[in-house]
């Protein structure tokens, strides 16, 4: 495989894993679950999924 095949197949994967991340997240908001996280230092923490949808969509607009 070529580095410009690999760099598109990477680009599909990334692009793939962001739709089914904010499918995910549109689910848990509609079906109002809370979303666990994983913090850098190993914490576990419950979060509204609609405060992450939105700082996902935020940050998508800028």
């Amino acid at each position: 495989m070529s580095d410009k095949e690999s760099i598109a197949l990477s680009q599909k994967l990334h692009y793939g894993l962001a739709l089914a991340e904010q499918k995910m997240l549109e689910d848990k908001v509609v079906k109002d679950e809370p979303l666990i996280e994983g913090t850098p230092n190993g914490e576990i923490k419950v979060v509204a999924a609609r405060e992450v949808l939105d700082k996902i969509t935020n940050t998508e607009k800028n």
